[in-house]
């Protein structure tokens, strides 16, 4: 760490950019804080704290510059200011710049002043040579996205270096950059990579915050992800990452929380924000401001409409894609985002973010919270009517085929405004926030109680079915069924128009014992059990991708009509199993369990064809002689035969045929 001269004095410096910033011969410090009195640098060597009164204030941002500083130097602040509603200032804490490149120590909830070790920001000067690193830049039209959860996905794989498993070189190990290419996605969407902490109450219970929804650091990767193989920077790890994805033509979009913080509620730990100022960060309640807005159901929500808090969101964002060139986000709970603030007008007019995806998990849990379809274009939006619809048809029979065709064509009543296109709906069945896949077909209830809250936690209407055994069966029948169906399910995903995600691990049978909140589980029940995947699932799911891939009509930019194109076909008929096009009475209730629809374009036509019965279903065909390229129930799924009249369809199944 070194030691600091006794007559170390900052300098003036500039109040831009937020942060700590190296120019070669020195650090210039700068912290925007509107309603401190002083704020003061705290700098740590090995004879311990050091602090320096920042010695400038402009437009409400301290600033000095200390010469001869370098990277690699540990420093905080300490913030003195008034107090009263809705200021907590304290600088009894050492706090962190919500602009860090890295973190160094660990937090601890029971740190004091005396602690060796304290929990700190790094200055970073990390140059790095992208070599011919080039985006993807696959379009949305032809997107398939694959959830992955950085630690989870290669904390089993037998393949990846024992030293590099869950971590992000083990993310960008051959072995998994090979099973991805093979799966055929062309996009990983990671859970949270940005610094968190781990909520009091579950290092209380000896857990952990798993999933990563509890942002400290908005520009640093979290450092428990890291192999560090050499002292090997972990923005340069992350980096390599990057690049190695790249290089295989798939794209790393990044699920971002700037909807709250790591601090949570007025009873949560002061470590950054919450000191630095209060007033200015968090939504706080106009009739209690010593309470939160807690729109985000976890303690507080940051407050963008504050001109400087956007701007940390936006400087952020750009960080992300010019320095670690990553190629979109997700954000978590974007309704709060939107609450009162510019950003979304700030994101579309920002050069560098019109280039990246932009996905909106469109709702969160304050008044008028629900906002699917009201993003504007550019923008895309997670589909849960799409994986409830889906679920309901096949699981439950809850809805019909009117839902399902709905669904099916893209959700159009749904995102078609604005000049919006197909691609503004994310289509899922399962993500991390809920069952597994096989989950979804094995259990008909939730099974939560290791997460310590009695089985309280988690939704309680999932939309599954157990097939007739809760959890682990030996019953050929009910495997028979779990098996179609988790088949039929993934096959109407990618037959759908919009753009498709799977969740990481459904393609081997990923289980989690019915846990539907596994958000606290940091061990081989959400791990990836590589040893027991199953294989057939995972080379089902590659070769529906591929079709998917391949099929054109599959990969629709502009929605369908029903009317005839310049090939003189329709792009969309809806079949009814008796062979004629579905009328209107054959939408209505839920009764009926069949349903077909030909697709078109110049080059072909695509018939797919659905049966939820549990019996074999006769589905008389459109004349001509037609291919079959997918059976989704059979033990050779892809096996072509050529078939005429009619297509015995498997019960659970659904069959893809082609005229080209």
């Amino acid at each position: 760490m070194g030691t600091l001269s006794p007559d170390t004095a900052l300098q003036g410096g500039r109040p831009w950019p937020l942060g700590a910033h190296w120019d070669g011969h020195g650090v210039n410090f700068a912290l925007f804080s509107a309603h401190a009195e002083r704020v003061e640098l705290c700098l740590f060597d090995d004879t311990g704290e050091h602090r320096l009164a920042l010695p400038v204030r402009s437009d409400d941002v301290w600033h000095g510059y200390l010469p001869g500083a370098e990277p690699g130097l540990r420093y905080g602040f300490r913030v003195h200011g008034p107090a009263g509603p809705g200021h907590r200032f304290d600088p009894s804490r050492l706090l962190i710049d919500p602009y860090a490149r890295e973190l160094a120590g660990s937090f601890r909830y029971d740190a004091d002043t005396s602690t060796p070790a304290p929990f700190t920001a790094r200055v970073v000067h990390a140059p790095f040579d992208w070599g011919d690193d080039a985006p993807p830049a696959t379009p949305l039209a032809d997107s398939v996205l694959c959830e992955l959860h950085v630690r989870g996905a290669t904390r089993q794989h037998p393949d990846v270096p024992e030293a590099l498993r869950g971590t992000y070189a083990g993310l960008a190990s051959p072995a998994m950059l090979g099973h991805l290419k093979t799966l055929g996605v062309t996009a990983v969407k990671l859970l949270p990579v940005h610094a968190f902490l781990d909520e009091a109450r579950l290092v209380a219970g000896g857990r952990t915050n798993y999933w990563g929804y509890n942002t400290l650091a908005f520009f640093a990767p979290e450092p428990r992800y890291a192999a560090s193989v050499n002292d090997e920077p972990v923005i340069d790890e992350f980096r390599h990452m990057v690049r190695a994805f790249h290089a295989e033509g798939i794209e790393v979009i990044l699920d971002v929380v700037f909807n709250h913080t790591a601090e949570t509620d007025e009873f949560g730990p002061t470590v950054s924000f919450r000191g630095i100022d209060n007033a200015s960060y968090y939504r706080l309640r106009s009739d209690d401001p010593t309470l939160y807005e807690n729109y985000s159901g976890c303690g507080n929500t940051l407050k963008l409409a504050h001109p400087r808090v956007l701007q940390l969101v936006m400087d952020a964002l750009r960080y992300w894609v010019a320095e670690m060139h990553v190629d979109g986000f997700r954000f978590d709970l974007a309704a709060a985002l939107t609450r009162d603030s510019a950003f979304l007008a700030a994101v579309r007019q920002d050069p560098l973010l019109a280039r990246v995806k932009l996905i909106a998990e469109p709702w969160d849990l304050g008044g008028d919270g629900y906002r699917l379809g009201r993003f504007p274009p550019g923008w895309s939006e997670w589909n849960d009517r799409f994986r409830d619809d889906v679920r309901a048809f096949w699981l439950t029979r809850e809805v019909g085929v009117g839902a399902l065709a709905q669904r099916l064509a893209g959700s159009s009543e749904i995102f078609r405004h604005d000049g919006r296109a197909p691609q503004a709906g994310i289509n899922f069945i399962t993500a991390h926030d809920g069952f597994t896949l096989r989950d979804l077909v094995s259990y008909q209830d939730k099974h939560n109680e290791q997460n310590g809250e009695n089985n309280r936690d988690g939704h309680g209407h999932n939309l599954s079915w157990n097939c007739g055994c809760e959890g682990d069966s030996n019953d050929p029948h009910v495997l028979d069924t779990r098996r179609r169906l988790q088949r039929a399910l993934l096959a109407t995903v990618f037959v759908a128009q919009g753009v498709p995600m799977l969740q990481g691990g459904d393609e081997i049978g990923r289980t989690q014992r019915g846990n539907n909140n596994a958000y606290c589980q940091d061990n081989p029940l959400t791990w990836f059990d590589w040893q027991g995947a199953d294989r057939d699932l995972c080379a089902f799911t590659a070769g529906l991708i591929a079709l998917r891939r391949r099929l054109g009509p599959l990969c629709r930019r502009d929605w369908l009509t029903g009317d005839a194109g310049a090939s003189g076909q329709r792009d969309i008929v809806w079949w009814h199993p008796d062979g004629r096009e579905m009328g209107h009475a054959d939408w209505e209730g839920t009764r009926q369990d069949a349903l077909g629809f030909l697709l078109a374009d110049a080059h072909i036509r695509l018939l797919v064809l659905i049966n939820r019965d549990a019996a074999t279903r006769n589905m008389h065909l459109p004349p001509g002689r037609w291919q079959r390229v997918c059976r989704s129930a059979s033990h050779a799924p892809f096996s072509v035969e050529f078939v005429a009249d009619r297509d015995p369809v498997d019960g659970r199944s659904v069959h893809l045929l082609l005229q080209e």
